[in-house]
């Protein structure tokens, strides 16, 4: 097999506005009620994924989901012209475009199958992502439909909350080599909710039959929590045999990382101290919740013995003291060498980086569904009728506008259309 990760990163849909429904995400929040621009929305989340190719990197796509949601309104008894105005939001919300959530995956060289499992997250604690499960498995059992090669399991039972990939980190020497699996929950976080239950965690492992022994649970930190780090990728991400993390992400560091050590010696741990950086200006920068990728080493820009780039917002580069702190961390002799800003200014309105808006899969590209694998021509295909038909602008007040709901189911069919698949995604 020739095992390479691939980024899928959710398109952003039609129906992207700022309803503000994410308690314990502090830019979403902060942002309620604001107008939103879907169409700059899934234009800047597909020059990311440009980006990302002329890396050098395989790059695929899930599309957005079918909004309103009628058969969520409809099991609450009612529908989109009749729901309270939170529950309308609740219906129309486009947050499936962060991938991030949708499953975690367990890479075969990992499982006692030899097969890539992968899990639907349950997302059961937001009532805006709780629908979204059926159908993000209804596009993982398409993409990943050959089952010598992967194994797609529906969502954890409520009450445990899985929110998938975000609280789910994997080190190795090589993406196609046996890897250390950690699993991060939350038991508390103050204000706001933790989202990932250990419960869930230890389901997800059982059910993509990980080694006991290469497999780690750790609880994220109260702290991070009440700051804002809804999501442990918020505070640390890991590629390959790097863990860079924020100093206050984990509530035991210490023994996190002796265990890792233990499982993975040859691991490098990139420690960022509040000192330097604090974990409120860490979230507000999303330096975390970026993409740590290994670049191919055919890339003339990479030094001798070297390979990995920090994939990150614009919004990183625009505090000075962040940005000047990262150079300095790239023109060491660590393991990260690369800095690469991306502008995801929507997204990150909402409160989700470039590390949100993608699903890492390490699998043979030869064994995925092709319709979820795109290259500069499919995306120009996309972006032009992103252009044509995604709204530019959205209100609160405009979430009951049948015009606009027409216009986002419109968009919907036609951009699944133009990828083949209307006849396997009914809405």
């Amino acid at each position: 097999m020739t095992a390479r990760e691939i980024n899928f990163d959710g398109l952003v849909g039609p129906s992207h506005n700022y309803a503000g429904l994410s308690l314990g995400n502090l830019a979403s929040a902060r942002n309620a009620g604001a107008i939103s621009y879907p169409r700059a929305a899934a234009l800047q989340g597909i020059e990311k994924m440009r980006s990302n190719l002329r890396l050098g990197l395989p790059q695929g796509l899930f599309l957005p989901q079918w909004r309103p949601d009628g058969a969520w309104l409809s099991a609450l008894g009612t529908d989109v012209g009749n729901a309270e105005p939170h529950i309308r939001a609740a219906a129309m919300s486009a947050s499936s475009m962060w991938a991030a959530n949708a499953a975690t995956v367990s890479p075969a060289a990992d499982t006692a199958d030899g097969r890539t499992h992968l899990t639907v997250a349950n997302l059961v604690t937001m009532p805006h992502r709780s629908h979204e499960w059926p159908q993000t498995l209804a596009q993982l059992r398409l993409a990943f439909s050959d089952r010598n090669a992967f194994a797609v399991h529906g969502p954890v039972p409520a009450p445990f909350g899985d929110e998938g990939a975000a609280n789910h980190m994997r080190l190795c020497d090589s993406h196609g080599e046996a890897g250390v699996e950690v699993f991060v929950y939350g038991q508390s976080g103050g204000p706001f909710p933790a989202r990932q239950h250990v419960e869930a965690s230890k389901a997800v492992a059982r059910l993509h039959r990980l080694d006991p022994d290469r497999t780690l649970f750790v609880m994220q930190s109260e702290e991070a929590i009440a700051a804002g780090a809804f999501h442990n990728d918020v505070v640390a991400v890991a590629n390959e045999r790097v863990l860079f993390t924020h100093e206050h992400a984990f509530a035991d560091k210490e023994r996190f990382y002796a265990d890792l050590r233990a499982r993975l010696p040859s691991v490098e741990i990139v420690e960022v101290p509040a000192s330097a950086i604090s974990l409120s200006d860490a979230i507000r920068s999303y330096i975390f919740n970026a993409q740590l990728v290994t670049l191919p080493t055919g890339d003339p820009s990479n030094l001798p013995g070297t390979g990995m780039a920090l994939i990150l917002p614009t919004e990183a580069r625009d505090m000075p003291a962040i940005w000047n702190w990262l150079e300095e961390m790239v023109a060491g002799n660590g393991p990260i060498r690369k800095l690469v800003p991306v502008d995801v200014r929507q997204s990150m309105a909402n409160g989700g980086g470039p590390a949100c808006l993608r699903l890492r899969v390490v699998a043979d590209p030869a064994n995925i569904d092709p319709r979820f694998l795109v290259d500069e021509a499919k995306l120009d295909g996309i972006a032009d009728i992103v252009r044509n038909y995604w709204p530019e602008a959205i209100a609160p007040e405009d979430l009951a506008d049948t015009r606009l709901i027409a216009r986002i189911e419109q968009s919907w069919l036609t951009v699944v259309d133009h990828l083949q698949l209307s006849g396997d995604l009914i809405p």
